[in-house]
């Protein structure tokens, strides 16, 4: 078992930038792979960034390549995304979620590979 709990969200103009943070209690962070998802107004909640175990491997969404890095620190049981070059349509509830599943050095990119979800934290993009 292992609790979420999302940081950083805020409103930004377009072209800057946020750090979100995700915190996870318990003493096994580092045998969890991890994700970030969104879901903006209206829409399904969609994939952004996965991370491995030990953060050697990651993988992104088509529309966050290059703008954005997802990154984790098994010290601090805490998992970040870096997002720069924000555009309005990068506005949404942003989730951490937790994957018990996919063996080392390799991530979870499904929604139901991931049974430990945060609460979110709202990420507004104004133009």
């Amino acid at each position: 078992q292992v609790q979420l709990v999302e940081s950083g969200g805020g409103l930004v103009q377009a072209g800057g930038s946020l750090r979100l943070s995700c915190a996870a209690s318990g003493r096994t962070f580092s045998s969890y792979a991890m994700g970030w998802f969104r879901q903006a107004p209206g829409k399904e909640r969609e994939f952004v960034a996965a991370i491995s175990r030990s953060g050697g491997i990651t993988y992104y969404a088509d529309s966050v390549k290059g703008r954005f890095t997802i990154s984790r620190d098994n010290t601090k049981n805490t998992v970040y995304l870096q997002m720069n070059s924000l555009k309005p349509e990068d506005t949404a509830v942003y989730y951490c979620a937790a994957s018990g599943t996919p063996g080392r050095g390799t991530v979870a990119i499904r929604q139901y590979e991931y049974p430990y979800w945060g609460q979110g934290t709202q990420v507004t993009v104004s133009s």
